[in-house]
């Protein structure tokens, strides 16, 4: 598989701005082969007709909506869902049930805050792991009818 591929799905999959070094670290590999694969993926993305760009800040390297779509996105999700709430969300969806750890080192350290804001919304619900210090996180029935999804239909890995 393509470096800048692997980079770009790691981009989505944190949602959050990376250090070369993380992304270095994460992918095992060069961090100058990083730059080099995050330059074609960059270069990429301004040469597609896509929603997406790969943008650069004093934090990392992010893979974002570009600004020109924020008001489509403002307008289709949930006002009370923040988009990274959202991909949290979208996360517990598609392993629930998830151990809380796992998803803080998938999603990073702000999925804590995201998971309080779930389960207060309703959306999941916590369990405390049998054995071990973390929760089972898990979709709530308000989630199945929030987004109108049949609990039959929803892929679970």
């Amino acid at each position: 598989m393509k470096l800048a591929i692997k980079i770009e799905a790691l981009l989505y999959i944190k949602g959050q701005p990376l250090a070369v070094a993380e992304i270095a670290s994460s992918l095992q590999d060069e961090p100058d082969k990083i730059e080099e694969a995050i330059i074609e993926l960059m270069s990429d993305y301004a040469h597609r007709d896509s929603a997406l760009e790969i943008v650069e800040s004093n934090l990392g390297y992010s893979l974002q909506l570009k600004s020109v779509y924020e008001t489509l996105l403002y307008e289709l999700i949930p006002a009370e869902l923040g988009k990274g709430a959202l991909r949290t969300l979208a996360a517990i969806a598609l392993k629930h049930p998830v151990l809380q750890s796992d998803l803080i080192e998938l999603r990073g350290s702000s999925a804590y805050q995201q998971v309080s804001e779930l389960v207060e919304q309703g959306f999941i619900r916590k369990r405390p792991q049998a054995e071990g210090r973390s929760y089972w996180l898990e979709v709530t029935d308000k989630f199945h009818q929030y987004f109108e999804i049949d609990k039959e239909n929803l892929v679970i890995n």
